[in-house]
Order: C-alpha cells, then sequence, then structure tokens
C-alpha cells in the first residue's frame, strides 16, 4: 500500500502540539491565541499521538485483514521487539527528564494491544469505547484504595522503578499516561486503522462522528459542571441562612467538598485520591471518561481531516512537505526536542531539564518556534537521502530478527 501521507501529517502536528505543551509558555502565562493554543493541545496532542500508535499498529499487523500464518507471527514479532525497544528507551529517558516522557507507556501499550491485533473495526471500537468509560472509574477506585506504603512496597520489587524510571505501577496506574484508560486511545487508532480510510465515504462518516463525540463529551462535561456549582451555590446559601432559615448559621461549605470540578470551562485534572466528583471533569490528562472520549473525538477528526486536506489539495501537499517530513520521523522528532532543550537550558546556565525548565515563568513562544522550524529543516533534508528517520531506522533495524520466525 502507498504511504498514508495524511497520517504523516497528522503525526507531525501531534508532536508540534507537545512541543507547545512542554517548551512554551504555561497556561497562567499564555494569553490571546497563545492561551488558545495551548489549550487546544494540552492533553490532546498526546492523545493524538497515543491513537496514531494504534493505528501504526495496524500497518504493521495488517490494515483491512489481519496476517495470519508466517506473516501474523512474524508481525507480533515485530510489534514485541518495538514495544520492549520503546519501553527500554522511555525508562532511560525518564531517568533524565521526568514522568513527562510517554515512550515507556507506549512499550506497555503495545504488549497490551497483541491479543486484540486480529480483531474487526467494530469490535476494537466497542472495546475502546467500554474502556473509555469504565477504565477511568476503575482506576480512580483503585488509586483511592493503594496506600503509599503498599506503593512503595510495590516499586521495592519492580524492576523499571529500580532503575529510576517508571515503575509498572505508575505505567499502569498511577502515572501521567496511565495504561488503564489510555488503552482507550490505542485501541481507538487501532479501529480507525481496520477501516477503509482511503474511502471517501468512510472519511465522510468520520468527519462527523469525531466532531460529534468531541462536541458531546465537552458539552456534558462542561453542562454537568454548571448543575454542579448550582447546586454548591444553592447548598451554600442554605447554610448561610442556617437550620431555621436566617441568621449566619454554620456558614458556607468548602468550596472544595463538591470536588474538583473547578469553574465552568476551566476543569483541572483530579488529585490522585480526588473527589469522586472530579470523575465528570473533562480537564487535560484527568483520565476521566469525558476526557478519554472528548480526546478520541479530537484525534479522530485531525486524523481524517488531514488525510482529506492532502488528498484533495495537491498544492498542500507540496507546500506541507516539511510538515510530512517530520511525520515520517516523528520519534526522532520527539527524543530530539528533548535532548537538545536539555543541551540549551545547559548552554545558558538554566537549571531543570529544559524542557520543562523555565515553562512555569517564561512568557516567550520563541522556543517553540525555534523548535519547530528545526525539526521541519531537518526532517526535510534528512528525507531527501534516507527514506527513514535516524531513530527509526534503528528500531526497525531491531526488529529485523522477527523475520525469522516461522
Amino acid at each position: 500500500m502507498g504511504r498514508l501521507v495524511g497520517v504523516d501529517l497528522a503525526r507531525a502536528l501531534a508532536v508540534f502540539g507537545m512541543y507547545v505543551v512542554h517548551l512554551g509558555p504555561s497556561a497562567t502565562n499564555a494569553s490571546g491565541i497563545g492561551a488558545w493554543v495551548r489549550h487546544l493541545t494540552e492533553g490532546r496532542s498526546s492523545a493524538l499521538f497515543a491513537t496514531l500508535a494504534g493505528f501504526s499498529l495496524m500497518l504493521i499487523a495488517g490494515r483491512l485483514e489481519p496476517k495470519t500464518g508466517v506473516a501474523g507471527r512474524q508481525a507480533k514479532a515485530r510489534i514485541a521487539i518495538r514495544a520492549v525497544m520503546l519501553l527500554v528507551l522511555g525508562t532511560v529517558m525518564i531517568t533524565f527528564y521526568g514522568d513527562v516522557v510517554i515512550l515507556a507507556s507506549y512499550g506497555l501499550f503495545f504488549l497490551l494491544a497483541m491479543p486484540l491485533l486480529r480483531l474487526n473495526a467494530k469490535t476494537l471500537a466497542i472495546i475502546a469505547a467500554g474502556i473509555a468509560v469504565v477504565g477511568p472509574l476503575l482506576a480512580f477506585g483503585l488509586k483511592s484504595l493503594i496506600t503509599e506504603p503498599a506503593r512503595a512496597a510495590v516499586k521495592a520489587y519492580d524492576p523499571l522503578a529500580q532503575l529510576g524510571g517508571a515503575g509498572l505501577l505508575d505505567l499502569l496506574l498511577t502515572g501521567f499516561y496511565p495504561a488503564i484508560p489510555w488503552m482507550a486511545f490505542i485501541i481507538a487508532g487501532m479501529a480507525l486503522g481496520r477501516l477503509d480510510v482511503s474511502s471517501g465515504a468512510v472519511r465522510k462518516r468520520l468527519a462527523v462522528f469525531g466532531p460529534a463525540l468531541a462536541v458531546f463529551a465537552y458539552g456534558t462535561s462542561w453542562l454537568l459542571a454548571q448543575l454542579i456549582d448550582g447546586v454548591r451555590e444553592a447548598a451554600e446559601m442554605q447554610s448561610a441562612r442556617g437550620p431555621g432559615g436566617s441568621g449566619t448559621g454554620k456558614g458556607p461549605k468548602d468550596p472544595g467538598a463538591m470536588g474538583d470540578l473547578g469553574a465552568a470551562g476551566d476543569m483541572m485534572p483530579p488529585n490522585t485520591t480526588g473527589s469522586a466528583w472530579s470523575l465528570l471533569t473533562s480537564g487535560p490528562h484527568s483520565g476521566m471518561p469525558f476526557d478519554i472520549i472528548g480526546c478520541v473525538g479530537v484525534a479522530i477528526t485531525v486524523i481524517v481531516l488531514a488525510m482529506m486536506a492532502i488528498d484533495r489539495l495537491p498544492l498542500l501537499r507540496r507546500l506541507a512537505a516539511p510538515i510530512i517530513a517530520v511525520g515520517t520521523m516523528s520519534l526522532t522528532a520527539y527524543v530530539g526536542h528533548f535532548l537538545l532543550s536539555s543541551q540549551m537550558s545547559g548552554a545558558s546556565g538554566a537549571s531543570g531539564t529544559g524542557v520543562t525548565a523555565g515553562s512555569e515563568s517564561q512568557t516567550s513562544w520563541t522556543p517553540v518556534l525555534v523548535f519547530i522550524f528545526g525539526a521541519m529543516l531537518f526532517a526535510f533534508i534528512w528525507s531527501r537521502f534516507f527514506r527513514k528517520g535516524p531513530l527509526e531506522y534503528l528500531l526497525n533495524l531491531a526488529t529485523k530478527p522477527a523475520k525469522y520466525i516461522r
């Protein structure tokens, strides 16, 4: 099959979105268009990246029809090797850059997805929907049961945690990208990959379904926030009047008693042991059902629109060639921004890792623009001479032994 160039464009947009979050001003320092861009990318760019990772699994395992026999076993071996390589690379990077690195989670995601490689699109979509709803509830319940001593005991016997990276408990439940709810993105991407996305009819349906899913999730969460705020205000007024309906009474309730919904439209992610009301949030990285469902809708929308734009606008394909080149080597672009930003911050005498150092105080978008244009220039020039990016070539080389499986 020819390369799906629209998918490469979507990958590049996901990478650039993570540049915005990691290198740009914080949400409190961004204003105007910058604040809108920051809000649009935070949480959603990494979710788009994960959805595209699921799509990529089907490029290996067989898109429209799953590979069987020897080809199927070799495909599974290639995925398993990639998973282990990403788990190792991600663990090493976490020791230097913190748990914001998603690669170790990818490794676990790929391993968990292997039993599902032969399922059809409908079954995968149903599983993804189930995880999007049940996964956050399960994760919330488990996190409320795990005590700090129990967590420390588990990490004491976890080799990944002993290496200084994220342990298995972090990757599954308590980390920045917990597998229990985040597998919804991977499996949704697998379902998308199993569809004939080159068909115009399929694309039209997805172009409606994606935005509808996002509007439903974020709209419902917003409406529930309004309702809960109204209940909270009524409770505070009743408390202020006291039992007899007059006087000061016991005073207003703690505004945090209703949970972590926050002000409408400004919902913050819940903490590990947050109130059950936090299950209704849709804030970035909250990992709650409305967040997961909304991000899946955004990811589908971006992927489908990127495909349609590339296929229908030949001029755009030529103009976007440097951006598409970044998408063909997204792993290199992702890892590179960690390495280079830390080096730049070290050379300037800044403290921290470079990816997050100074992001809470800086107001300039210059680092983001420098990295975006730098990635485009490097990828465009590199692609003139090589078919794969540097890290993509090494990862592909590592999977070569899979061809000997019979």
